[in-house]
């Protein structure tokens, strides 16, 4: 019979996330997928998943489900306070959820972002070859709301416990690493010192596509608009009012405005777990430090 996930409380934004629909972009799909990829992959590895298996990200204050048989579960990601029928559980590692038991996952202490699996992965049915929700291009299950069922598929191997979890922490700032270009051409020389010297922060209108930022804004050198071109995972484009934007991963493929530089891929978890008000600092580096 199969397992199902009973969703008791969605929370502010649940969706359901794995690797991202990759290959696509030609056609105006984004990659989309978890946008904390190494603590999604550590909550399959937990629960003996694939890091292909799919899982729930929550954001800000948690969700919780009811299961309808046992299953293997684990939570990572943004800290956060783990209960499974009323008691405290582990986080960061797999815990046994009876069935009919309720599985808390709390506000997150730190970051934004935490990771429910289940050995099993969530089973809804793939589009493009992903079960990831893309609140850009409407792809994928929508987003959770209370009393929706999710489908479990079958275990795939033995739940696993880690010495140490791979969590960075987040401190009172966030370093992003700055490749200038492809359009940095576009505004005066100063641009980039302004960029790295100024006092930018989280924007709370931050989400899935991208970190908006409060600070000084970018003047142009250039009137007018480009063509629309491709846009990459991480590109820091800046739109007409100056401040600028760092592409997440349901960013859209393509767009009209300046890119100043690309943030490489590996610095980007830390981005999409930074609080609005975080400050920013962008750092300077060789294209090559890109791959």
């Amino acid at each position: 019979m199969t397992t199902t996930l009973r969703v008791v409380r969605a929370g502010a934004l649940t969706t359901v996330q794995d690797l991202g629909r990759t290959g696509y972009a030609h056609l105006g799909v984004p990659r989309s997928g978890a946008l904390d990829p190494p603590a999604h992959r550590l909550a399959n590895r937990l629960v003996g998943n694939p890091e292909s298996a799919a899982t729930l990200e929550t954001t800000v204050n948690g969700c919780a489900v009811r299961p309808s048989h046992a299953v293997v579960a684990a939570v990572t990601g943004a800290p956060c306070a783990v209960r499974v029928a009323g008691r405290p559980a582990a986080w960061g590692a797999p815990v046994r959820v009876p069935a009919g038991a309720r599985l808390e996952v709390g506000a997150a202490t730190c970051g934004l972002r935490s990771y429910l699996g289940v050995a099993g992965g969530v089973g809804v049915v793939p589009v493009l070859g992903s079960r990831s929700t893309d609140l850009l291009s409407g792809l994928g299950p929508r987003p959770l709301s209370d009393g929706d069922e999710l489908p479990v598929g079958g275990a795939h191997g033995p739940s696993r416990s880690a010495d140490a979890l791979p969590y960075p922490g987040h401190g009172p700032e966030l370093v992003l690493p700055l490749a200038p270009g492809p359009r940095d051409d576009w505004f005066p020389p100063g641009a980039l010192t302004t960029l790295v010297t100024g006092a930018y922060s989280v924007s709370p209108a931050s989400n899935r596509i991208g970190l908006r930022t409060l600070g000084p804004a970018l003047e142009r050198a250039r009137g007018g608009e480009l063509p629309s071109e491709g846009m990459v995972l991480g590109a820091v484009q800046v739109p007409p009012d100056g401040r600028p934007v760092v592409f997440l991963a349901d960013h859209p493929t393509t767009g009209g405005y300046p890119v100043i530089g690309v943030v490489p891929e590996n610095a980007l978890p830390a981005a999409a777990q930074s609080p609005p008000g975080t400050r920013i600092r962008f750092v300077l580096i060789r294209p090559a430090r890109l791959m």
